[in-house]
């Protein structure tokens, strides 16, 4: 049975983002897989309301959907996402970050967290792949977030990111077209996909640059000082993006790593018993919230104040 693959473009039409994917969607169909393809700006997503209804529901341990499942076309895309075995994703990068057009999709997962859906039983688990494209104008310094806003967005569904591409100064309407080095990476990518698909689940692994990033465990960039956690946990220094914590250590040539302590991926969000520790918190913080009535009483009288104050707006 062949492999499904598909392709998320959030640029413009045969554009940049929508290039480099369908170079490297060729190169997996190529390889035998069966390729589906869309651009987010052909479908109605509309913005989390941030109701907490699926948040709340898994606070008790209970499965309640999203409440715009019938309103738009996020649950359509999401069937046939999360019965893919790769999905390979390609986004402009405005001010540093994805683009909103991706963020507001990416967003409106949390009611499908695979890592919550397995822990009761709803669905099995699946050993999805994912291979990121981020795309800009500039260099990294103008892209700093870019590929690492993508990977954070790969948790909820559970993709296990395999390759990640870095366009740099394409800024023209399909000017990546030019630069036969970028066009080649972007095919090596789509035959890394299946060249990892190929291995046996439980083996699949890192098929980028071994060298890339920061981070050891997920290849992302970007470090930050550690804070005493929710429950007591405490690393010097974690990577923004999967939560490995460790430290920074001088090598013999006095260059910089970042080296994760024995403990340091006790919450690594890139596996799915990572993320159930966030699940906890989320138990833990939401559950015992909405349990206590105290607590929603108090919050109803003291909220009236904030409810009833208005100020001038823009008509």
């Amino acid at each position: 049975m062949a492999y499904k693959v598909m392709g998320v473009a959030a640029g413009r039409k045969n554009s940049n983002a929508e290039l480099l994917l369908k170079e490297a969607l060729m190169a997996c169909e190529a390889a035998g897989a069966e390729v589906t393809m869309i651009n987010l700006r052909d479908y109605k997503v509309l913005d989390c309301t941030g109701c907490t209804a699926c948040t709340k529901a898994m606070s008790e341990g209970k499965f309640a959907g999203c409440v715009l499942d019938d309103k738009d076309d996020k649950k359509k895309i999401m069937d046939v996402m999360l019965a893919q075995d790769a999905v390979i994703y390609s986004v402009p990068t405005y001010d540093l970050m994805p683009c909103a057009n991706y963020l507001r999709f990416a967003q409106r997962s949390l009611a499908y967290e695979t890592a919550f859906l397995e822990t009761i039983g709803v669905i099995e688990h699946k050993e999805r792949l994912a291979g990121l494209i981020a795309v800009g104008g500039s260099t990294r310094s103008w892209q700093s977030m870019a590929l690492e806003g993508l990977q954070a967005t790969m948790f909820t569904t559970d993709m296990k990111v395999v390759d990640m591409l870095l366009a740099t100064r394409v800024p023209g309407s399909a000017q990546c077209l030019l630069d036969e080095d970028l066009m080649g990476r972007a095919k090596k990518l789509g035959e890394n996909i299946m060249e990892c698909l190929a291995l046996p689940e439980g083996q699949r692994r890192w098929m980028g640059e071994e060298d890339m990033g920061w981070c050891p465990n997920c290849h992302s960039n970007a470090l930050v000082l550690g804070e005493v956690q929710w429950d007591g946990l405490y690393y010097p220094i974690e990577c923004q993006v999967c939560g490995a914590g460790g430290d920074l250590v001088r090598t013999e040539d006095g260059k910089w790593k970042f080296v994760i302590q024995e403990n340091g991926l006790l919450k690594d969000r890139t596996t799915v018993p990572g993320r159930a520790k966030h699940l906890e918190e989320i138990g833990e913080t939401q559950g015992s919230f909405y349990a206590n009535p105290a607590n929603l009483a108090k919050v109803a009288e003291l909220k009236k104040k904030y409810s009833e104050k208005k100020f001038p707006t823009i008509e």
